[in-house]
């Protein structure tokens, strides 16, 4: 169990410096520079690293470690919960970050500017993470150096099946994110965190379950067993396709393509009572009747 307490305290670490960065960037940086630049990189460097050092955790605990996939799982769920509390909006996923420009709610230059943080961060987090493993503190950390080099592909299915199990794990994810997207926080962050950690115990045999073609980039692209666009169709393709039908179910359009409804009708905000409806009817039939009078009695005259 001395490993896994590194392990931990590790996440405590990373979760530490990812938060002074975002307060120290806070304080220098104007709101917009700190929104889609230092906000997305301090998330993604602190979603890569916890990701990479689990994903350690789930493959040589078992048998290196003596602890099940329960423990991985908790400690997923309870990452997932300080991520989701810590981030300060930030989203660390580009299929987040489309959505949201999907929706109008923000524009291509910040858009692009997420995605970039997003993959300067998950780039930082590998390397930074790679080098905590040099140190080999643990004996996991032994044994993923010696394993390293021959690390195989997560894609444990066909092709077709890996891309439909990433799309579903990704419209489920953002079904979620959509519908507590009003949400106060404190619901908000659990019902996350239960959604990725249900998915990841689901779809991790399968694909790893990454639903997040940052982290998977950096995590499997550059493991043998599978061919780049392979791995496109999977880790980019899948994801983002199950984020545009989470959306338009959701929505029934997408905003930024289109405004028609082709799902949901669209019906008045207020309704009127009928007695109302009733009385307003009979009200005008006086009125039309006098008006209808004094027509007659003008053509007379």
């Amino acid at each position: 169990m001395a490993g896994l307490n590194v392990s931990i305290a590790f996440f405590f670490l990373v979760v530490g410096v990812c938060q002074a960065l975002r307060r120290l960037s806070k304080r220098l940086l104007s709101p917009g520079a700190y929104g889609c630049l230092a906000r997305e990189l301090a998330g993604s460097l602190q979603l890569c690293t916890s990701c990479l050092e689990l994903r350690m955790l789930l493959e040589i605990g078992p048998w290196g470690g003596g602890f099940g996939p329960d423990v991985v799982l908790t400690l997923l769920f309870l990452l997932f919960a300080v991520h989701g509390a810590s981030f300060d909006g930030a989203s660390a996923n580009p299929t987040v970050s489309l959505q949201e420009f999907l929706l109008l709610e923000s524009n291509l230059a910040a858009t692009a500017a997420k995605l970039l943080a997003q993959g300067a961060g998950t780039g930082t987090g590998w390397a930074v993470t790679k080098l905590y493993w040099s140190w080999e503190l643990t004996h996991f950390h032994l044994i993923q150096n010696l394993i390293a080099s021959e690390c195989s592909s997560s894609i444990h299915t066909s092709l077709h099946h890996g891309a439909f199990v990433e799309g579903t794990c990704s419209f489920l994810f953002h079904l979620v994110l959509l519908k507590s997207r009003q949400s106060h926080l404190m619901y908000r962050v659990p019902a996350l965190a239960v959604t990725v950690t249900f998915l990841t115990y689901a779809a991790g045999p399968f694909t790893g379950a990454f639903f997040n073609p940052a982290l998977a980039t950096v995590t499997t692209f550059h493991c043998s067993g599978s061919s780049f666009w392979d791995y496109i169709w999977v880790y980019w393709l899948g994801p983002l396709v199950g984020m545009l039908a989470a959306l338009l179910l959701y929505q029934g359009n997408i905003p930024r393509l289109f405004q028609k409804n082709l799902l949901y009708s669209q019906k008045s905000k207020y309704k009127v009572p009928k007695a109302r409806v009733a009385a307003h009817v009979e009200g005008d039939e006086p009125r039309q009747k006098r008006k209808g009078e004094k027509s007659n009695s003008e053509s007379r005259a």
